[in-house]
């Protein structure tokens, strides 16, 4: 809008026409730095699983599972070795006996991309 001169009656429509660009640009900085956080989560598991064979760390996926106007939910998942992300970020009983040790490589992956979520939020909103 710049330096316009309004009218004291159109003053209302200016700032409403403001607020609405100020919303798209949130809405599209956000969308933006959540899909670069599960992608960065999804890369971080892939560089950090444990590796037998490299077929766990290859499986794992993004899916935008939710997107509005507004908002953007992102999934990462491992489609075919869903059933070992458990038993390997916890570790879990072995037929044996004993026990096998847990191999966090999920949570670190998430807190880190939370963070990088935030900081990416933030920058974009400040205009930096």
């Amino acid at each position: 809008m710049g330096n316009q001169k309004i009218k004291i009656d159109q003053l209302a429509d200016a700032v409403n026409e403001q607020l609405e660009e100020y919303s798209d640009l949130a809405a599209q900085t956000v969308k933006a730095a959540v899909t670069k956080a599960g992608n960065s989560v999804k890369n971080t598991i892939r560089d950090t699983a444990p590796v037998k064979t490299g077929r766990y760390a290859k499986s794992w996926r993004t899916k935008n599972t939710k997107e509005t106007s507004t908002q953007l939910e992102v999934t990462v998942y491992s489609p075919t070795r869903y059933m070992l992300a458990h038993l390997l970020e916890h570790g879990h009983a072995k037929r044996g006996g004993g026990r096998a040790r847990a191999i966090p490589h999920i949570a670190p992956a998430e807190e880190a991309a939370e963070e990088e979520l935030m900081r990416d939020i933030e920058r974009g909103l400040s205009g930096g």
